[in-house]
């Protein structure tokens, strides 16, 4: 796509997704048998833009550590680390000196999204605006910051989170600005875009206007959406380049899972895990050398690298850290999160609890 570039923003800590963010920043979680920014930067690629520049800060060095120059992925990666916290417009301006194109298309790093990509540079450029934003229709709009749109699509308001939303448009996390825009943000500072830079533009008469779709979008900032985006991009219900070839389940090399064991609902299953005899695992994703005892149940849930499921467990909606071992015939369910190297012993029972 000529005169584009694109900007991802994957500082954030994660911190609703601990405890499986405290050894890996949730950009970089494994996602469908991959880092979850694999995806984001297939379809960048994918789209025709092929300079990407990372602005990166919690645990900086694992990305260019993956992902390198990107040549691997057909792209001409640049890092910018932000030293202290500068919110998303703060981000935004942390790396404009990496940019040269006219228009800057920028990414939050958690959003897994089927928007097509092109219209809304289409939309950006055919209705000559300062800055187009992403939005998509929910179901329920209480929950998020709605953007109101005119009957041309120009953005009106920006509207903080209300129990009586006067639309179903929210800010899906995507936007494209002109590159003279970003060099009007203020410099070394926290700036938000939502609640200082966008209304800012607003009050000075600038052009902001909304492309609205009904595309897949989700946001995977907690556990229950993190499953849920793996699965429907394993299942190919969200789209990505980086799934070859979409089924009910995904299993990486070295995995043995025993012939009487099921594994569906688009479970990802990491390489070199253990799979034992009668256990289910349902819409669940099992990290690098997980083991699953047997006749153990696993669903909706996250089993972290190297843990230990002992024969009988049940997981439903639970998060399991890293080298953490739940004892035989322990329950946990409803939101239960074990901590990395945490043992649970046999039989022990957690209900919607951190261990």
């Amino acid at each position: 796509m000529h005169g584009v570039e694109a900007v991802v923003l994957v500082g954030g800590k994660g911190t609703r997704l601990r405890p499986l963010t405290l050894s890996a920043p949730k950009p970089m979680l494994p996602t469908a048998g991959v880092p979850f920014l694999t995806h984001l930067l297939s379809r960048i690629k994918e789209a025709g833009i092929t300079h990407v520049v990372l602005g990166t800060s919690y645990k900086a060095e694992v990305f260019e550590e993956y992902f390198g120059d990107g040549s691997r992925l057909g792209l001409e990666l640049e890092y910018v680390v932000e030293e202290v916290p500068l919110d998303t417009a703060g981000a935004i301006r942390n790396v404009a000196h990496k940019l040269r194109e006219p228009d800057v298309m920028v990414f939050n790093g958690d959003i897994l999204s089927g928007v097509d990509l092109p219209a809304i540079v289409h939309t950006h450029r055919s209705s000559e605006a300062d800055v187009t934003l992403h939005l998509v229709k929910v179901e329920d709009p209480r929950a998020f910051g709605c953007v109101p749109t005119d009957a041309e699509g120009r953005v009106q308001a920006f509207l903080e989170k209300t129990d009586n939303p006067p639309t179903d448009q929210i800010n899906a996390g995507c936007y494209v600005f002109k590159r003279d825009v970003i060099n009007e943000i203020p410099e070394g500072r926290p700036v938000s875009v939502e609640r200082e830079t966008f209304p800012g533009l607003l009050a000075a008469g600038r052009r902001l206007q909304g492309h609205v779709d009904a595309s897949y979008w989700l946001d995977l900032g907690k556990p229950e959406a993190f499953v849920q985006g793996s699965s429907d991009l394993v299942r190919g219900v969200a789209p990505s380049a980086a799934v070859a070839e979409p089924g009910d389940f995904l299993v990486l090399e070295g995995t043995s899972i025993e012939p009487d064991a099921i594994v569906r609902g688009g479970s990802a299953v990491g390489a070199n895990c253990t799979v034992a005899s009668g256990a289910v695992i349902e819409g669940s994703i099992l990290f690098d050398g997980a083991v699953i005892g047997e006749g153990a149940v696993v669903e909706r849930s996250i089993v972290g690298a190297g843990a230990l499921v002992q024969a009988g467990v049940v997981l439903r909606d639970a998060v399991i850290g890293d080298s953490a071992v739940i004892g035989a015939r322990c329950e946990l369910i409803g939101g239960a999160r074990v901590w990395p190297g945490v043992v649970l012993p046999e039989a022990g029972v957690r209900f919607s609890t951190d261990a």
